[in-house]
């Protein structure tokens, strides 16, 4: 058994490695050190050429119930956790909160997640970072950053996309509303519902890696994943999420959301959403790409 930050734990079972999210008493919510945690195991799981598929899941009562706000945001740490969470190191793809759901994409084995209680925000943004997902139909899922006046900042928009039609995607993200696992296969955003996902996605994994060509997998991992622009859609995820931190209406939204006894209201919609603001925001994008300026 490998850990990471005490947060992630790795068993491997022959060529397949079972990770587990190790914060039960917190419903496995993402703290500093789970984002860490997860980002160091999935590097790890990309060096180990001698494993063939991978199991993702979570301890005790529910997969992830998503960001820890209070860790994260309300404590004195607070501003240097969101510049951690969003900075992006010169030559990479993805910063550390899009990370624990894009690396898995990264890693040349299949990655199977099993989904159970509950699967919110940043939760369903790891789980979409899978390729494949398993649950059961009871569990409930949500994106949740509309509840904070924010938007999915930590992959989504390289997995959602692919997977549901446009305006089922903007209604999740608009309106965060719950729903369960025979929704979430209606809508595609699960592979299978099943009565024990965790031990279905084991035995799925354990016949993948005795029967299926390491090699043959990991080109059609390659392959499949090849057509996405994953480096603009990251870029832009943190370069719109850093226009909503710390805005009027994301400070309303968040006083709701953590039942403030003085909410204030929203104000009108900034003029930054205009088009003009787009398009120098689209051109200061491209310079980026194209290494004409530093990274955000």
């Amino acid at each position: 058994m490998k850990g990471f930050l005490n947060r992630v734990l790795i068993e491997e079972i022959g060529n397949v490695a079972v990770v587990k999210l190790s914060r039960s008493k917190k419903l496995n919510a993402l703290d500093m050190d789970m984002f860490r945690g997860i980002r160091d195991a999935a590097r790890y799981l990309m060096t180990r050429n001698d494993i063939r598929a991978i199991v993702l899941h979570g301890e005790g009562r529910a997969f992830s119930a998503g960001l820890d706000a209070k860790s994260i945001a309300v404590s004195t740490s607070a501003l240097a956790n969101l510049e951690e969470l969003l900075r992006r190191d010169a030559g990479s793809t993805s910063n550390l909160a899009q990370d624990v759901s894009f690396l898995w994409r990264k890693i040349p084995a299949p990655v199977i997640c099993a989904v159970h209680g509950v699967c919110f925000g940043g939760g369903l943004q790891i789980a979409l970072g899978a390729d494949l997902r398993f649950t059961d139909k009871s569990t409930q899922f949500a994106i949740m950053e509309a509840k904070w006046g924010l938007i999915p900042d930590m992959g989504l928009t390289t997995s959602l996309p692919n997977l549901i039609p446009r305006d089922i995607a903007l209604d999740l993200t608009f309106s965060g509303q719950v729903f369960n696992g025979d929704q979430a296969l209606q809508m595609g955003l699960v592979t299978r519902v099943c009565k024990d996902p965790i031990q279905q996605a084991i035995d799925y994994a354990k016949n993948i890696a005795t029967n299926a060509s390491p090699d043959a997998t990991a080109a059609a991992k390659k392959l499949l994943h090849a057509t996405y622009d994953d480096a603009r859609v990251l870029r832009l995820e943190t370069q719109l999420q850093r226009r909503l931190l710390g805005s009027w209406n994301n400070l309303a939204k968040s006083a709701q959301a953590f039942h403030l006894p003085l909410v204030p209201g929203f104000i009108n919609r900034n003029p930054i959403w205009s088009q003009e603001a787009d398009d120098l925001a689209e051109a200061k994008l491209q310079e980026i790409l194209n290494g004409e300026a530093s990274s955000t």
